[in-house]
């Protein structure tokens, strides 16, 4: 006999569960008490129930596997939806587990009661409630097989107080084991023969749960067959971004030579990717009316085609499927044709990468070329929202999969949780965070986990005392009328070191790369506050004063 804590816990283990992110609450005590006998399971002990969700997704995303987070009911499961929404719009398989009211007290708005499958219907693939200790193996197996097949994404289950406590015999269950649809051969074929018909064909990377093998896979089908390959938003990491054949990413407008890409490709093969507005650019580029070239959608989820975008191939398939079959094409008849095209879209890639002098004394470009050159292979990056991200991901230069951790779904204050998830999970790699002033203050608290856990990342909190991106929509459209975007912010150095960690000011581009190697050298989790001039706005953007002329 085991009470229902018990079983649960065995259940995620025997799922490989090795980690679990959360704030402890009074309604999963029995949970808690489990996992003191179970050490082979780490409970990182969070701050703030949105930084446990999101060191739960950024987990998933180093590790391929579901990420876990537990939280207790009522306000710990509204902290921590902010992390359900990312890890939906981001496509990455997470758990979230929530404490409940005991079953006798349902539906009288007990203390703290929510009904959960109304709050997380619609950001989740699955959410339910186990009634009984007997079903929780079953349940979570579900969990972890909706969480994985077709296209991945958040599952959420409530648990109440008293089946935690319950006792009950249950067997354990086998690991679950998810699916992925796989090419058919018909779709083979014809997906051979329109590249072969094609005289300018495009790929755009996306989607999640990507293996560094399939990575490569894809990687040798490009080189061999001179293909220009770009990235869905905030997907820099699917590609070396070093390769002959990477074409940039399509994000919010993209970089000059790959948007005229776009509007001459005669093929595009979208492999992975949704395309979200935030890949082509609210649906401009390419507009879901545009017939001016063929297109192939290889997707994991059936139900997402021809939701905007009306393809002439529709694949279902996992992207690692995908990247088989690409991988024993071998070489495509005509290939050679393609190299003078894919040379030119990858030349304009790499001009993209020197944005020229920005304004002020710190120039974030520089910045940029001194970390593309310092950081080493296999560094991880973590940013949240706002424009100051336009640096990490439009300026630096990723080279294997997890290496980038940015919410798609534009959610602030995932930078500095992601960082300390990424750290505590490969202690040896560097990992570097990006905040703006405002995206830091939102879960800069998650330092404490950092210096519980003895995790070392390195946070650039990029500070202009704005909120940057509402306040260039704000001179776009109402020029000279400045309201609600002023920050006035806290001395942030000062703010690390009274956490313990490493904490320095930098105002002058050529004071920045001796304060990164102190950063490194503290062997401590360190913010390094990076002062910018708020007319550098955003790359390639006029300066605010020029917005307010226009």
């Amino acid at each position: 006999m085991r009470s229902g804590g018990r079983v649960l816990i065995d259940a995620l283990s025997n799922n490989k569960v090795d980690t679990i992110f959360g704030v402890p609450g009074e309604s999963y005590l029995e949970v808690l008490d489990a996992l003191y006998e179970h050490p082979s399971i780490k409970y990182i002990t969070c701050r703030h129930e949105g930084g446990a969700a999101y060191m739960a997704e950024a987990d998933s995303k180093l590790t391929s596997r579901p990420g876990v987070c537990f939280v207790t009911r009522g306000p710990g499961a509204a902290n921590a939806s902010i992390g359900v929404h990312t890890a939906f719009q981001n496509s990455t398989p997470l758990i979230l587990l929530v404490g409940q009211v005991p079953r006798h007290t349902l539906e009288r708005e007990a203390f703290q009661e929510i009904d959960y499958r109304r709050m997380f219907g619609q950001m989740s693939k699955w959410v339910a409630q186990i009634d009984d200790p007997a079903r929780i193996p079953e349940f979570i197996n579900r969990a972890f097989h909706t969480a994985l097949s077709g296209r991945p994404g958040p599952v959420v289950l409530a648990l109440p107080e008293d089946l935690l406590r319950e006792l009950s015999d249950v067997e354990d269950l086998a690991p679950a084991v998810p699916v992925q649809a796989s090419p058919g051969g018909k779709d083979i074929d014809r997906l051979h023969a329109m590249l072969s018909a094609a005289n300018r064909p495009l790929f755009i990377v996306g989607g999640s749960v990507w293996t560094d093998t399939a990575r490569q896979a894809f990687e040798g089908f490009a080189r061999r067959n001179n293909l220009p390959v770009s990235a869905a938003f905030r997907r820099q990491d699917l590609f070396d971004n070093h390769h002959e054949c990477y074409a940039g990413d399509l994000a919010w407008g993209p970089i000059p030579s790959l948007g005229k890409a776009v509007e001459q490709a005669d093929l595009i093969v979208a492999m992975g990717a949704r395309l979200n507005d935030g890949t082509t650019s609210k649906y401009t580029c390419p507009a879901p009316t545009d017939h001016s070239h063929k297109f192939i959608h290889i997707y994991p989820e059936a139900a997402e085609f021809g939701r905007v975008y009306q393809a002439d191939l529709m694949i279902a398939s996992g992207v690692c499927e995908a990247a088989t079959v690409f991988e024993n094409m071998g070489r495509i008849k005509g290939c050679e044709k393609w190299a003078k095209w894919t040379r030119e879209i990858h030349q304009g890639y790499l001009d993209s990468l020197d944005p020229g002098p920005q304004p002020g004394v710190l120039d974030m470009g520089q910045v940029m070329a001194f970390l593309r050159q310092r950081l080493p292979a296999k560094t991880i990056v973590t940013n949240g929202a706002g424009n100051y991200a336009d640096w990490p991901n439009k300026i630096y230069q990723y080279d294997s999969i997890g290496t980038l951790l940015a919410p798609i779904s534009g959610a602030m204050g995932a930078s500095v949780p992601g960082a300390v998830a990424a750290s505590i999970r490969f202690p040896e790699r560097l990992v570097v965070g990006f905040a703006g002033d405002g995206d830091f203050l939102m879960n800069g608290q998650e330092l404490a986990v950092a210096m519980q856990h003895r995790a070392t990342p390195i946070i650039l909190v990029i500070n202009n005392n704005l909120y940057g991106t509402i306040r260039m929509h704000q001179q776009k459209r109402h020029p000279g009328r400045i309201s609600g975007t002023p920050l006035v912010n806290p001395e942030f150095a000062t703010y690390a070191r009274a956490f313990g960690a490493y904490g320095e000011k930098v105002e002058r581009t050529e004071d920045f790369s001796a304060a990164f190697e102190r950063a490194v050298a503290s062997e401590k989790p360190a913010v390094l506050e990076l002062v910018i001039d708020p007319e550098c706005i955003c790359i390639n953007m006029p300066k605010l004063s020029e917005l307010d002329k226009s």
